[in-house]
């Protein structure tokens, strides 16, 4: 994997970053779709893609300025995000994971000095930071951790059955949650920010998916020795409701989004193929052509309002924490990868066979396949069985406009 750890932070700057951040993460997704197939078939991660993302300087764009990154804004990540996802569904994912981990270390380190020499070496050596969230029986619940953290002097130990760690082998870091304490309830939760000198990893479950099979996402014993200091200092609740909650589901909903872009596109060209060598007449699939344009502009509405809705709240303490806002985010998620879904398997529908053929130019196999994962990505079901209670006490609107 290509990295530029051995340059100077000038040339590295002079490299990474020319042109506009849009212009790099088209250049990144360039190369991500030459190799998305063969990502894909090998189940690996796309040590490509990265290779040329570290080089375009985007692991870091998220870090201050003056911690040497480039202060860039989440609504910046999550055209990033959209951009890889219309190119490879894994690159995409790989790196909306880092950047939620990026945005809860610049949003809640208050001046920590462990943690912004962490900062700095992403933005100047591009470190790839993976998560763990996900452990043993508990599986998709992240609000509560088996494993505590125990405290020796200056220094602590984890232990953590990580049934899933994406991209975990290929990263340079991990940022985990964990309890604080043997004797702490499993809600009463840390973030641990770690590097890869902190931590062994023993691989325990394997990866073999039916799409996203880039990520990686195998499960493994992570065990952690590293220097108290790693703790991030605000508490996981708030942070997990703050930026954890809000970054995921925009960051996830614009790669989905990407893909369902990418599909409606091949959609879109075998429609125009067909109407040319049938003289102007539309194809049968045309309505669902249709169906997967309205859908997907939608999907991208949807995306744009709660955006802007978190951009509007991301200061204000009392307005994260209302129920109001905690409800919009969380089942933005539900929404945009409903939607996705959705505007994928229209495309394929509009395309018929030729979608369906994994050897067609226009075929829509992989961008399915790789887009069923996202109502299960955290499931849908655990979402809304557990908004059911809160939405009784919400009071419906009385108008549109309100």
């Amino acid at each position: 994997m290509e990295t530029h750890r051995g340059a100077t932070a000038p040339a590295r700057a002079e490299t990474m970053h020319t042109g506009t951040l849009r212009a790099r993460a088209q250049a990144a997704a360039a190369v991500a779709a030459s190799h998305a197939g063969a990502v894909d078939r090998e189940s690996r991660f796309p040590a490509e893609s990265f290779a040329e993302i570290r080089r375009q300087g985007l692991l870091g764009i998220l870090v201050p300025k003056a911690l040497g990154g480039e202060g860039a804004t989440l609504a910046d990540v999550v055209d990033v995000c959209y951009t890889l996802g219309q190119a490879c569904a894994s690159t995409g994912m790989i790196y909306a994971m880092h950047s939620i981990k990026m945005g809860c270390i610049t949003r809640h380190s208050r001046g920590s000095a462990e943690h912004e020499k962490i900062l700095r070496r992403i933005a100047s050596e591009q470190l790839l930071m993976a998560s763990s969230t996900t452990e043993g029986q508990g599986g998709g619940n992240v609000r509560a951790s088996e494993a505590p953290v125990v405290r020796d002097g200056n220094r602590i130990t984890l232990e953590r059955k990580a049934t899933v760690i994406s991209y975990g082998a290929a990263a340079d870091g991990i940022v985990t949650t964990a309890r604080r304490s043997a004797d702490a309830a499993p809600s009463d939760q840390v973030l641990v920010v770690l590097l890869k000198s902190d931590y062994t990893l023993e691989p325990m479950v394997a990866w073999d998916t039916l799409g996203m099979r880039g990520t990686c996402s195998e499960g493994f014993t992570l065990r952690a020795n590293a220097s108290a200091e790693a703790i991030m200092p605000e508490p996981y609740e708030r942070i997990h409701a703050q930026t954890m909650v809000p970054f995921a589901h925009l960051t996830w909903g614009s790669v989905w989004a990407g893909v369902a872009a990418a599909a409606t596109g091949r959609a879109q060209a075998f429609i125009r193929n067909a109407a040319r060598h049938a003289n102007g007449q539309m194809p049968p699939g045309a309505p669902h052509f249709t169906t997967a344009v309205t859908s997907l502009r939608t999907l991208r509405s949807l995306l744009s309002a709660a955006l802007r809705s978190y951009e509007h709240a991301m200061s204000d303490e009392k307005a994260l924490a209302s129920l109001e806002f905690q409800s919009m985010i969380t089942l933005t998620k539900v929404e945009a990868s409903e939607l996705a879904a959705a505007t994928v398997m229209s495309a394929m529908r509009a395309c018929g066979l030729s979608g369906y053929r994994n050897d067609s130019e226009f075929s829509i196999g992989r961008h399915l396949r790789d887009i069923l994962s996202s109502p299960i990505m955290i499931n849908n079901d655990r979402i809304l069985a557990n908004l059911a209670a809160p939405s009784l006490m919400t009071p419906l609107p009385t108008s549109i406009s309100s």
